[in-house]
């Protein structure tokens, strides 16, 4: 019986027989504790047997013998708030499982079940286990890439940020590599697969997760290491009563009283007020026993992006030709881009609403995907997006390239009929309370932080100095992640704190695994 309706069954038999009792019905009361008393007594054995197995004599045990004790007594009220106690502790447990097991779930429900495979002219959708090497998948608008593979022909834009965390929109060409699980930003393309979906990196991903959670031995919960030496003490307070006074009624009445309900219930209950109190906070914990370990713990692996940056990025700087005025470059781009749904259009615009600039509607508005958007504002035609490096042109432009690489942003230019006009220099930030994070989690005891992220070294290293973390891994894939925090586990109690996808193993793997909401 699930933990839940036993919690009930148990409730309603309890209830029923004090409702019987208080009319009178002795019998009919009886029955109902009875009742709940044996269908509680089933799964508490199986529980019991399983504690065993492994090596812990936990609070079940004593709950166990108590319930069988009043029914052999005749102490049929009492067998029957044992079990509603016992019951509730279970339902309460069951709840924080799930709670953990929703990060798997999540990555088993991203992925694509079917892919469109292209013969000839002819493209038809199949089971994705039917894909074989060499197939030609079609990926449209938004899907999700289903396997690995190269690019055949066009440029796709992508947004990889399920993987790398990142959140800027990458180009790939004709030839180049995709991996299974990224997002098709922009218009449709067509893969050649150079894997089968169970043989691709997403389904890797989801494998080290599942590797992971069946690695990690069950942790002791304080409850159980109580009850390990309390557990023959109330057995032989249990045996003394019953040879001093030759009544089995004094041994049950030992059992029941010896019965720790309070951590039947308490431990479950200060667990599931614990996870969500974090959860509010944006943080959910893989599970009650990691909670519990929190206190031991001596390491802390971030992820970067999201985590320890905004996982968004902002507008840091906007340069003008010489000429040009920066507010009215910037007042340019947001009219063209303001309809636009990219990520850096969003930033852009952010930018220009906080500054109060005035826009103007934008006519004949033409968006490539991975390109930019062009659109005719008040006259001339402006296009705000990417250039290649031989559109760069200007004696200016290679200052504001130079800045950008300095300042580690990406750039997002402004284009009118002349040619460059204008660049707007975007970057992730760091969060205002991380520095005062770290100081105070240090302050807690944890004495090794460490920044683990898919980003590049430059940003990543430059994050690290202003933070002062103690170990820096740039350009991590999942399953790196996932290796260096199962190696960081081995040397001491690990916390692992991200937010994507890609983070998913590395919780998995970690004594503690916390996944941050990134904050829109």
């Amino acid at each position: 019986m699930a933990e839940p309706a036993l919690l009930v069954c148990t409730v309603a038999l309890l209830a029923i027989g004090v409702g019987a009792w208080l009319g009178g019905w002795r019998g009919v009361a009886d029955g109902c504790w009875i009742a709940g008393t044996l269908v509680a007594v089933v799964p508490a054995l199986a529980w019991g047997v399983v504690a065993l197995r492994h090596g812990r004599v936990g609070v079940d045990v004593i709950a166990v013998l108590s319930l069988v004790g009043t029914l052999l007594v005749d102490e049929y009220l009492a067998g029957a708030l044992v079990a509603v106690m016992l019951a509730g502790g279970r339902a309460l447990d069951a709840a924080a499982q799930r709670r953990a097991a929703r990060d798997l779930r999540t990555l088993l429900e991203r992925a694509p079940r079917f892919a469109r495979r292209r013969v000839g002219k002819q493209v038809r959708a199949i089971p994705l286990s039917e894909v074989v090497v060499n197939d030609v998948v079609v990926v449209g608008p938004g899907e999700v890439v289903p396997v690995d593979g190269r690019i055949v022909d066009a440029e796709a834009v992508l947004d990889e940020s399920a993987l790398t965390g990142e959140p800027l929109q990458v180009e790939r060409g004709a030839g180049e590599p995709v991996r299974s699980g990224v997002v098709n930003a922009g218009i449709a393309f067509e893969l050649r697969a150079t894997a089968t979906a169970e043989q691709s990196t997403y389904a890797g991903i989801v494998r080290l997760a599942q590797q992971a959670g069946a690695e990690n031995a069950p942790v002791i919960r304080l409850a159980d290491r109580f009850a390990a030496w309390f557990f023959p003490v109330a057995l032989q307070l249990a045996g003394t009563g019953w040879l001093a006074s030759g009544s089995a009624v004094r041994a049950v009445a030992v059992l029941v009283v010896a019965t720790p309900c309070p951590l039947l219930l308490a431990a479950p209950v200060a667990v599931v007020s614990g996870l969500s109190r974090a959860s509010r906070a944006g943080v959910v914990i893989r599970d009650g026993a990691a909670l519990e370990n929190l206190g031991r713990a001596k390491t802390l692996v971030m992820d970067k992006t999201g985590t320890l940056t905004m996982g968004r990025p902002v507008v840091v700087d906007v340069v003008a030709a010489p000429g040009r005025d920066p507010t009215e470059m910037l007042r340019l781009a947001v009219s063209v881009d303001q309809f636009s749904p990219h990520v850096l259009a969003e930033a852009i615009v952010t930018e220009a609403l906080s500054r109060r600039l005035e826009l103007s509607l934008p006519t004949a508005v033409v968006e490539e995907p991975g390109r930019g958007v062009t659109a005719t504002v008040a006259g001339p035609r402006v296009t705000v997006g990417k250039l290649a490096a031989d559109a760069v042109t200007g004696a200016w432009a290679p200052t504001a390239v130079n800045r950008a690489r300095l300042d580690n942003a990406g750039i997002a230019w402004i284009c009118d009929d002349t040619g460059p006009a204008g660049a707007v220099l975007l970057r992730d930030p760091l969060r205002r309370q991380a520095p005062r994070t770290v100081r105070r989690l240090r302050a807690a005891g944890l004495n090794r932080l460490i920044l683990l992220t898919g980003d590049r070294a430059e940003p990543t290293r430059e994050v690290a100095t202003v933070l002062g973390l103690d170990e820096v891994y740039a350009d991590q894939t999942p399953a790196d992640k996932f290796d260096a925090v199962r190696a960081e586990t081995q040397r001491a109690v690990t916390v692992m704190v991200g937010d994507g996808v890609n983070d998913a193993p590395a919780l998995a793997a970690a004594t503690v695994g916390g996944r941050h909401r990134v904050d829109h």
